[in-house]
């Protein structure tokens, strides 16, 4: 018998015992351990309650909103932190540990028999862990929903003051006013909806604008970046305060809380089509991110603010447009978040199940909520990095890593739990180090300053001026290079 004979038997022979398996599966009441891509990701259908309706496209379209939210805004800052190519190295790497992480969840739900973030950390650490892992899932999506509304106030004012006839004393340039009406017109409307499949189309119009923002920024760092004076130590490798960029870009590319929900809106959520998902969203995330953050930092090095979008001079024309997308792409990623913590609340409280006037009370109430507070609170900077800190790294490290070393089988060190523990032990020094670092160093908050190279004129692309002539953005941390 040749060896391709063999291979076939042998084949077989496996195929064979895999159904058998499925077949014994399918009468126990106990949830095994599916193998590779022959098999369900979670549980089947039936134990789902009813298939998704999302294509694959469509389920990408809401992964890749949510990751690329509020928090890539912040990045161009996070290599002022971290230096230019240390920057780079780190938001692959917890891109890396994003997609990996994702899969990891999802493994840690087929082990438990579980197909929700809380119930899989039940399943594994009891009732303590349920509600922590609860309080952190809604307490993410919550803080992002207050920047997104930070982020609205922020640019959309500034795009209604180039409207002829609108003046600084404007109610459309008044921020309260602002978040108030996107709220209550397109954020609530939106927030209602029931079925997250339904916001494919929108979250796809969200990714289109986040190119036209993506376009405005690498324009800008080749006709205004050559204007601005690079600040001392641009160019260095690497900072020591680069710890704090990993709080903001967790931020950035935190996507777990709603995993197990963009998963279960698939029609067909097998391991290959979701496999296909999360490389697909992680892998555009991580490339638009990384241009974003370049570009923003290279026009403006030192002088990064937290919102990049601060960096630029109220007449630019350019910019302007890139505020208009970006303001629009928060606003429709908004609902996202929003269907997030008030999931969390139904499970905590009412048991998974919401009649339509709880759901449109308990909405109701959340984004009622969050609009107050960023209603009071505008620094987004310091919104970013706490949310990054203590709640973005724990749901992307250290929960799901935990999870799936509680669950399976083998020495921490050994075989397929070596990654998982160096994942674990990463989130956990990261998270201590970073709620230090950023009580030690916090970020300047600073809004409508112009900053010292705009100068007033009407064209759209400002003159350099001295650093001495205009108010100027210092960076609150210490730029102390290593290398």
């Amino acid at each position: 018998m040749t060896l391709v004979n063999i291979h076939l038997v042998q084949q077989d022979i496996s195929e064979g015992l895999f159904l058998m398996e499925n077949h014994r599966r399918e009468k126990s009441s106990t949830v095994q351990q599916m193998d590779g891509d022959r098999d369900c990701l979670l549980s089947s259908h039936t134990d789902m309650g009813k298939s998704g309706t999302s294509s694959i496209s469509s389920a990408s379209f809401n992964f890749i909103n949510s990751i690329i939210g509020s928090g890539i805004i912040g990045l161009p800052y996070s290599l002022s932190q971290a230096g230019l190519p240390m920057g780079l190295l780190l938001l692959i790497l917890v891109a890396f540990i994003t997609d990996y992480s994702i899969i990891l969840l999802v493994r840690g739900g087929n082990l438990s028999g579980t197909h929700s973030y809380q119930s899989l950390v039940q399943s594994t650490f009891g009732q303590i862990g349920y509600l922590i892992v609860s309080a952190l899932q809604f307490l993410y999506p919550f803080i992002a929903m207050i920047s997104y509304n930070i982020i609205t106030g922020d640019t959309l004012t500034k795009v209604f003051m180039r409207i002829q006839g609108v003046g600084p004393g404007n109610i459309l340039t008044e921020r309260h006013f602002v978040i108030m009406m996107s709220t209550l017109l397109f954020t609530l409307p939106l927030s209602l909806y029931r079925d997250i499949a339904k916001l494919g189309k929108v979250s796809l119009l969200s990714m289109l604008l986040t190119l036209a923002i993506l376009i405005t920024v690498v324009v800008r760092a080749a006709t205004l970046g050559p204007q601005i004076p690079a600040s001392d130590d641009a160019w260095v490798f690497a900072r020591w305060n680069a710890i704090q960029a990993v709080g903001v870009m967790s931020f950035a590319f935190i996507c777990h809380h709603n995993s197990f929900m963009i998963y279960g809106s698939l029609q067909e959520p097998t391991l290959s089509s979701w496999s296909l998902v999360t490389h697909v969203s992680v892998g555009s995330a991580v490339l638009v991110s990384a241009v974003f953050a370049a570009a923003g930092y290279a026009t403006f090095t030192g002088y990064t603010q937290g919102d990049i979008f601060e960096n630029y001079c109220r007449n630019d024309n350019l910019a302007t447009f890139g505020r208009f997308c970006y303001g629009v792409s928060i606003i429709t990623t908004f609902p996202l978040e929003c269907f997030v913590t008030r999931e969390v609340i139904s499970n905590v409280f009412f048991k998974g199940e919401l009649s339509n006037t709880m759901h449109v009370i308990i909405t109701v109430v959340i984004i009622s909520a969050a609009t107050v507070i960023s209603l009071s609170y505008d620094c987004l900077g310091f919104v970013l990095e706490l949310n990054g800190v203590l709640s973005a790294i724990p749901l992307m490290f250290i929960f799901p890593a935990a999870c799936f070393l509680k669950l399976s089988d083998g020495r921490w060190y050994r075989g397929e739990n070596l990654i998982p523990s160096i994942i674990l032990a990463a989130g956990v020094c990261v998270m201590i180090i970073g709620l230090i670092m950023m009580v030690l160093f916090p970020q300047d908050c600073s809004h409508g300053a112009e900053m010292f190279y705009c100068t007033v004129s009407n064209t759209s692309v400002p003159s350099t001026t001295s650093p001495n002539s205009g108010p100027q953005f210092i960076n609150a941390t210490p730029n102390v290079s290593i290398f």
